[in-house]
């Protein structure tokens, strides 16, 4: 069996040992006679696998006590109404911070349910840094500031939490969580989509700390509260139950390798591999500020754009995709995030180099 390089920005690779043992179980899930996606969300067999992906997840990223896990559908795009559907507790006012287009989506989405201010943004250097805090104006009264850790499309990634002060901080972490530790308790909260760093697409991660729940907005869809999904067990309707399987398989896989501070030492080196050879060559051209560029979402262009479709025929020919860039801002992208092994991005850096000697 031959398996490519994929650097999708998601769904994304998984670890093939969670691969593989998920094709072991795939007929029989201990011993149950069943395939995971034939059980019931009811039974027993799937309530141990949920119990145990949740404990896993809170070991991982030391969740406070007082914080609830939740798993959700809808991926991260509904938590953009969710959120402020939970978290606005009558007062009307939330603040946003722009850093690509999913915050600018997600400020949009808000919009609907409050009054959005834009505490800071970096659309006038065309997205290519993370606003510094002395920027930022956050208003004392508003519900909650919200802010993407990490710009997927862009390739921004703040390397810092946010001090908003007594404000709740919300964070969209879908395409960096557990590429590193975080601070849960600097936060309100945290949501991620599952499909990049997690699992399959799907499921959706959601940590909210326990004093923000129960004062959704009036005419809230039952599935949309918190506070009924965290009592419910994140059970109110059928969850995506092979999604939180596959999840917890890879929180295991984590933890095996020693868990997110390993990660982070990995994914460190990955990406200087990358963007060393990137700021060396004359060719190719991150435009991302240094001090704020994404571990796990990598832009790029060449120096002649014409050149696109040969780099991307001779990468796929080499068994490497998904490499062309988001439509709205072109060029090249290469995700690597948890899965992606170190050989993966030298393969990448060996065939920019052969690219550059051929074509620059």
């Amino acid at each position: 069996m031959t398996r490519i390089v994929n650097f999708s920005a998601g769904p994304a690779l998984l670890p093939e040992e969670v691969l593989a043992r998920a094709g072991d179980e795939m007929l029989d899930w201990h011993g149950s006679g069943m395939c995971v996606m034939e059980m019931s969300h009811r039974g027993k067999e799937f309530i141990s696998i949920a119990a145990e992906a949740e404990h896993d997840l809170r070991e991982l990223l030391a969740v406070p006590a007082h914080y609830k896990v939740l798993f959700l559908q809808g991926g991260a795009t509904l938590q953009f109404a969710q959120v402020p559907m939970n978290l606005l507790a009558g007062r009307g006012k939330a603040d946003y911070v722009i850093t690509g287009e999913w915050s600018k989506k997600a400020a949009k989405e808000a919009a609907a349910h409050c009054e959005v201010a834009i505490a800071a943004t970096s659309e006038d250097r065309r997205f290519r840094c993370a606003p510094p805090q002395d920027e930022w104006r956050v208003r004392a009264d508003a519900a909650y500031l919200h802010y993407c850790s990490n710009e997927t499309i862009g390739g921004v990634e703040f390397h810092w939490v946010p001090d908003t002060g007594a404000v709740t901080l919300v964070a969209d972490a879908s395409s960096h969580i557990l590429s590193r530790p975080l601070e849960v308790s600097r936060f309100g909260l945290i949501y991620a989509g599952a499909q990049k760093n997690i699992g399959p697409a799907g499921l959706t991660i959601v940590v909210v700390r326990e004093d923000l729940m129960g004062r959704a907005a009036r005419g809230t869809p039952t599935v949309m509260d918190y506070k009924l999904q965290a009592d419910a067990d994140s059970m109110l309707n059928t969850p995506a139950t092979y999604s939180i399987y596959i999840a917890g398989l890879v929180f295991k896989w984590l933890k095996q390798l020693g868990g997110l501070a390993e990660m982070e030492r990995r994914n460190v080196a990955k990406a200087k591999l990358l963007y060393d050879y990137l700021d060396a060559s004359g060719f190719y051209r991150n435009p991302v500020e240094p001090r704020d560029r994404s571990r796990m979402n990598v832009p790029f262009t060449l120096a002649d754009a014409k050149l696109d479709d040969a780099f991307l025929k001779g990468a796929a020919e080499r068994g490497m995709v998904q490499l062309k860039g988001h439509r709205s801002v072109g060029g090249m992208r290469a995700s690597i995030y948890n899965a992606m092994p170190m050989e993966g991005v030298q393969r990448l850096v060996d065939y920019l180099k052969e690219f550059e000697r051929r074509h620059g």
